[in-house]
């Protein structure tokens, strides 16, 4: 009897330890599935922009660009967020680059002010960098506060490089350290309380449902006898080539400069003294042309103040977002072309 016991606890501590072997392989199947179950749902991950960090507070810095033929090719601009270009006296034009969070070791050649293109800086909110002034925009920028950095009156965050053999107003040039340390010595605010000029998807934008909506696979601008400014969109890289002049526009490596985003708003201009020196008139509203990823939509662009931001609107009336990444804005003569084509063998059936 004693010896049936004892066989009889035995298999109860067994039939126990079987069990108790089989509640773990239970728990750890469980805990492992819901595991998998967790890591298996799509946990959103929130994206961010890469053309600039919306939640920096660091000011912009606008530089002035020399766009005289004899001037290219230029330095820095691909790290550019925002780049304008806007007719000058003599039938050139000039670029204002504008920078936020870079390190840019060369940027240039850099030129003189010209009043209009302050309200630019202004509306970016931007420490204004060039290279002399003409005396309106002396006197604009003494009476509007803006704080600039000239290289007239400041030789330490310019340098000439010589080795371009070109003429002497070709050939100054700047870097961000140089302009940062500057207006550290300055006492410039270094933060902006300014919203971003555009506003900007992180999501692919895609224009062809929109009103109005054209292909625009070649953009052609004139803006004098002088100067032409076009692009010709890469549709494998979804980006636009620059060209100037009927040549690609390159850095000084040969790189040809691409821009995400086009901005097309063609404003008056008038002459105001006998050198042929410009006024724009960009204050209030009219018509243009956004451009991203091979299509362009009508727009309508508005400014209050030399100061205020402008606004750019579609049809329906609400504000344009732009595709991550460089956008070019173009004012551009109303009186001179505007062209926007699509090409012809792939919009043939």
């Amino acid at each position: 009897m004693a010896r049936r016991r004892k066989k009889s606890k035995k298999k109860i501590w067994f039939v126990l330890f079987v069990l108790v072997l089989i509640g773990i392989g239970v728990y750890f199947y469980l805990t492992n599935q819901e595991v998998n179950d967790f890591v298996s749902k799509k946990i959103p991950i929130e994206k961010k922009l890469k053309i600039v960090d919306e939640d920096s507070k660091t000011r912009p810095i606008a530089v002035m660009i020399n766009n005289n033929h004899a001037a290219w090719p230029h330095a820095g601009l691909d790290d550019a967020y925002i780049t304008y270009e806007i007719l000058a006296e003599g039938g050139i034009t000039r670029l204002m680059a504008i920078f936020k969070d870079k390190d840019t070791a060369k940027i240039g050649s850099v030129r003189s002010a010209r009043p209009y293109y302050l309200d630019y800086a202004l509306e970016n909110d931007a420490i204004y960098v060039h290279y002399g002034w003409s005396e309106k925009a002396k006197s604009d920028i003494n009476s509007l506060g803006v704080d600039n950095i000239n290289g007239i009156t400041d030789s330490s965050t310019f340098w000439r490089d010589k080795s371009l053999n070109k003429a002497t107003e070709h050939t100054a040039f700047t870097s961000m350290e140089k302009i940062k340390a500057k207006a550290h010595d300055e006492g410039y605010d270094r933060d902006t309380n300014k919203d971003l000029l555009l506003n900007y998807s992180v999501d692919e934008i895609d224009l062809s449902k929109e009103e109005g909506a054209v292909k625009a696979d070649t953009v052609f601008m004139k803006y004098s006898y002088y100067t032409t400014s076009s692009y010709e969109y890469d549709s494998e890289n979804k980006v636009y080539k620059r060209f100037m002049s009927g040549q690609p526009h390159v850095d000084e490596s040969g790189k040809q400069y691409t821009y995400k985003n086009i901005i097309i708003t063609p404003i008056q201009t008038h002459s105001y003294d006998s050198y042929g020196r410009l006024e724009l008139e960009n204050i209030g509203s009219g018509e243009g042309y956004f451009i991203t990823d091979g299509y362009a939509i009508p727009i309508v662009w508005s400014k209050d103040s030399r100061s205020s931001q402008s606004v750019y609107k579609d049809l329906d009336g609400n504000e344009i977002k732009v595709n991550d990444g460089n956008t070019f804005i173009q004012i551009t003569p109303p009186s001179e072309d505007v062209k926007i084509e699509g090409n012809t063998s792939e919009n043939e059936e």
